[in-house]
């Protein structure tokens, strides 16, 4: 249990946690007083999941990269287990809001780009290091949002965060990023940081 302490204090997992939900009640909230319509917009949706999994994007790494490398832990099966965790945060905190006025759905676009998102930010944070690990999702997120493509199937791949539910290749592509990501994140850890990095953490 000490353990458990210790390790979410260090991936600064409260203070993430905080500012996760704080993005998501914010987005509600304002969805809830300016909209007359229960259900929320798609981009607001996808937005809001951006938010929240960057602000989760900080708890992929730690202050030492050294003790990330050491095999003193079995850190396959933490790291995983941190994946999930962060992935149930985001999906429940969202869809706890179908019982509300302000509803963020449907359910399996919450579910497949939360996946999606986390999976594309852990795998940067494995190739890139934790620091940069929001820049791919965000850029990428945001142009899917403003232009999304439904023709052809390289259009609905390359902005799968924005495509309806019903849409295979949306749900393929963050599939992949998804399994992709975790494995990569899961074996390898996050990238090391460069030594100025390390010393802004």
């Amino acid at each position: 249990m000490r353990w458990l302490t210790l390790y979410l204090r260090s991936r600064r997992v409260p203070m993430a946690l905080i500012t996760a939900g704080g993005c998501a009640a914010l987005m509600w909230s304002l969805w809830s007083v300016f909209s007359d319509n229960r259900t929320v917009a798609v981009q607001m949706v996808v937005l809001t999941l951006l938010l929240m999994v960057a602000a989760l994007t900080a708890t992929l790494g730690g202050p030492d990269d050294a003790v990330e490398k050491t095999a003193a832990f079995s850190w396959l099966p933490r790291r995983i287990a941190h994946l999930v965790a962060a992935f149930l945060i985001v999906v429940v905190l969202l869809l706890a809001t179908l019982a509300t006025g302000a509803r963020f759905g449907p359910a399996w676009l919450v579910v497949r780009d939360a996946a999606g998102l986390l999976g594309l930010t852990a795998l940067c944070a494995a190739t890139m290091g934790t620091a940069r690990a929001w820049f791919l999702p965000l850029g990428w997120t945001l142009v899917a949002i403003i232009s999304p493509l439904p023709e052809p199937v390289a259009g609905r791949i390359l902005t799968w965060q924005a495509q309806a539910p019903a849409s295979t290749a949306a749900a393929v592509t963050a599939g992949l990023l998804a399994f992709g990501g975790l494995i990569a994140y899961a074996v390898a850890g996050p990238a090391r940081s460069a030594p100025a990095e390390a010393a802004q953490q």
